[in-house]
């Protein structure tokens, strides 16, 4: 550790499905590489335990994030620049998990909701991959600012299960991807209110029947392609609906602004969290500790089905 530098434990480090696809080497952010190799996660939580003689803003106990790639999450401690991480404010109540994952998808559902769209209360926004991560905040964030969502998920012998607790969120309708051209799922979502936006993380068919259900002038946000299947509109949406189609990414709005944007953007989520109108998404923790060797790889491997038991965290002990 340099004077410049602090040492950080980290508390908690999430899999997300873009540190695949860094592994993969298909995502834009590419990995550190040093004379050991490289070390995965963009995302957590860390506590600082240790400051060089030329940090003043932080010292000992702080809670920080990482920015501007600092460093990787998917180690135990890790030494870096001062000015590359974030501390955390005001976290009395709020737990490592939610911490650790406040900085990726929360932002993303966020920005989503409110750079796009003119929502007014009581408006509509579909979704796809509605029990992802993204989702999860999607449904929380929309509910507590008061519009609605239409939230569809693939089929599973536990859907009962999974929309149980998507409406325990506050999802108002969860349908699976096989009942969203049925007439009288159409209905539902005309009784509930045209959406005006959607936002798919999905791709490929699941994409295309989602923009059908959209009012005119609707935009569409795509933010994941987890088919890894194209993004097709018919033309006829194009023309005669006036449907938008655009992207997103929350690294890029992230860069293209100071860190005291994403900051508050933190605060808000926190202090929802505290009304207990944010939650920790579902998940489940793994220690390293108790990894054996090649085990990581196969917590971060993506199944066909996706994880079933929510998202993975992984935690030094």
């Amino acid at each position: 550790m340099n004077d410049d530098q602090v040492v950080v434990k980290v508390l908690a480090a999430p899999v997300n499905p873009s540190d695949i696809n860094i592994i993969e080497g298909t995502y834009p952010i590419k990995p550190i590489w040093t004379d050991m190799g490289a070390i995965g996660g963009q995302e957590g939580v860390g506590q600082v335990v240790q400051v060089g003689s030329n940090v003043s803003h932080l010292k000992p106990g702080d809670w920080v994030l990482p920015v501007k790639q600092s460093f990787n999450t998917w180690q135990t401690f890790a030494a870096a620049n001062a000015n590359s991480v974030v501390k955390l404010e005001n976290i009395k109540g709020i737990s490592p998990i939610l911490a650790s994952t406040i900085s990726v998808n929360p932002p993303t559902a966020y920005r989503m909701i409110k750079d796009f769209v003119a929502l007014e209360k009581g408006d509509v926004i579909i979704q796809n991959s509605a029990n992802s991560a993204v989702g999860q905040a999607v449904i929380q964030l929309a509910r507590a600012w008061g519009f609605k969502t239409v939230n569809i998920v693939r089929n599973r012998p536990d859907i009962e299960s999974l929309a149980k607790s998507l409406a325990d969120l506050g999802a108002d309708l969860v349908i699976t991807e096989d009942q969203v051209r049925k007439a009288e799922t159409e209905q539902k979502i005309k009784d509930l209110g045209i959406p005006r936006l959607g936002l798919n993380g999905v791709g490929g068919k699941s994409a295309t029947n989602m923009a059908r259900l959209l009012a005119n002038d609707a935009f569409m946000v795509t933010y994941g392609g987890m088919s890894k299947e194209p993004v097709t509109i018919p033309t006829s949406l194009l023309i005669f609906k006036n449907l938008t189609c655009t992207g997103f990414w929350m690294s890029k709005w992230a860069t293209d602004r100071p860190d005291s944007a994403r900051v508050a953007i933190y605060s808000d989520l926190f202090e929802l969290a505290k009304q207990n109108k944010f939650k920790e998404p579902l998940h489940e923790t793994w220690s390293f500790k108790d990894l054996p060797d090649g085990q990581l790889v196969k917590i971060a491997s993506r199944p066909e089905n996706g994880f079933q038991n929510g998202k993975r965290i992984l935690v030094p002990e």
